[in-house]
């Protein structure tokens, strides 16, 4: 917590910073964004590109949600890493930001109830650890771009749940087959590991549900899993205790959260080797960055649960959600954070890490445009601040 730099400084998000075995130049992160533009669930050249136009020399990126099996996907056209195919175009992702000197993690993604017969092969049901459907307040986007209702899931059986972990496994191993340097598993904002988590939304009556030591056993037995693959430093963990979406509550979060950390330590211990890192969804997310969004703590609340997890978490700190240029400076400086990611700001602002740290204006970003299948529009035509058009974009301070 009272960390300094080579010379005694206090950090800032601008300072270089040491994440286990990767040298990191700066703090600003790429966050991991759905953006729908890999069709048929494959990797091409608009990634090759999106993801170059944001890396930097010693920068850290973490991929959008990457599916890590066939029932993964929870919005149209999002990429996976489940057959060798799909590895072989990540590897052009990889090599292109690795010539910048970037790092550049793949992040594990399995939606669980969170999506739709649409997305699902053979149209089945999607999986979940219930089968309490998402309820109507949120709507599911179908690869016609309509918006569904989320179905019924069908609960996984016991004996299924080995299965998905061994896909999570299979997935990490395929990423570093890939090139990347490690893996993010998602396990936040409602998603399959999250339904898991949450007594708001597991009703399981067998080891996987009840108490919290039983709620945390998926998320333990998966990073196990994955460290076992490849090697701890190389695998980073997300969750957001805190965070209702897609109807993803639990009655003590601040618990939760420290139960998932004291599982991550001890696995820290037991493999004698860090994480890369754990990665936590601020609270406020939910409100500032989605179009619906249900009620959330009070800032000061939301300082208390971070604070208490970044400091029971054993490594390094990852923040994310709804920061901006001074937010996230006051959290590295205040020591909130190790590192920070940003996300919609990334998106408008390819050279985010430069605009940032001159304090330079802002691109503003256009929400229609985040899930939509153009492989340029809201993709990689946001300007640069020396683009050569000579034309202007839309500024914002932020």
């Amino acid at each position: 917590m009272s960390e300094t730099t080579a010379d005694g400084a206090t950090p800032s998000l601008f300072s270089p910073y040491k994440m286990g075995k990767f040298d990191l130049s700066h703090r600003v992160v790429l966050a991991p964004m759905t953006r729908c533009r890999a069709l048929n669930n494959m990797p091409n050249a608009a990634l090759v590109q999106y993801y170059t136009q944001r890396a930097t020399s010693g920068g850290f990126l973490i991929t959008e949600g990457t599916m890590i099996s066939p029932t993964a996907a929870g919005f149209p056209h999002v990429p996976g890493i489940f057959n060798k195919e799909q590895v072989e175009e990540w590897k052009k992702v990889v090599d292109a930001v690795h010539a910048k000197g970037a790092v550049i993690f793949c992040q594990l993604w399995h939606v669980g109830r969170a999506s739709h017969q649409e997305l699902q092969p053979g149209g089945i049901a999607p999986l979940s650890s219930t089968d309490k459907p998402i309820s109507k307040r949120w709507r599911v986007l179908l690869p016609d771009g309509s918006y569904g209702i989320y179905p019924k899931p069908r609960k996984l059986e016991t004996y299924q749940i080995p299965e998905v972990v061994e896909h999570y496994r299979a997935a990490a191993v395929n990423a570093i087959e890939a090139g990347f340097d490690g893996v993010e598993i998602h396990g936040a904002h409602g998603y399959l590991i999250d339904q898991f988590l949450k007594d708001g939304i597991n009703d399981r009556t067998d080891e996987y549900g009840g108490s919290l030591h039983n709620r945390c056993k998926f998320i333990t037995q998966v990073v196990q899993s994955v460290i076992s693959a490849v090697g701890a430093e190389r695998v980073g963990v997300r969750i957001s205790p805190a965070i209702d979406h897609l109807d993803a509550t639990d009655s003590d979060p601040l618990s939760l959260g420290l139960a998932v950390i004291e599982r991550l330590n001890k696995l820290q211990t037991d493999h004698a080797s860090k994480l890369a890192y754990l990665h936590v969804t601020q609270p406020r997310y939910a409100a500032y960055g989605q179009t619906e969004s249900g009620p959330h703590g009070s800032a000061d609340e939301e300082a208390r649960f971070m604070m208490t997890w970044r400091r029971a978490y054993s490594g390094t700190f990852i923040c994310s959600g709804g920061f901006t240029r001074r937010l996230g400076v006051e959290a590295v400086a205040e020591g909130g954070a190790d590192l920070v990611a940003f996300g919609r700001l990334f998106i408008s602002n390819p050279d985010l890490v430069t605009r940032l740290e001159i304090d330079a204006p802002l691109n503003k970003y256009v929400r229609g445009t985040f899930y939509t299948h153009d492989p340029v529009v809201g993709y990689t035509d946001y300007p640069f601040l020396k683009d050569g058009t000579g034309k202007k974009a839309p500024l914002s301070r932020m």
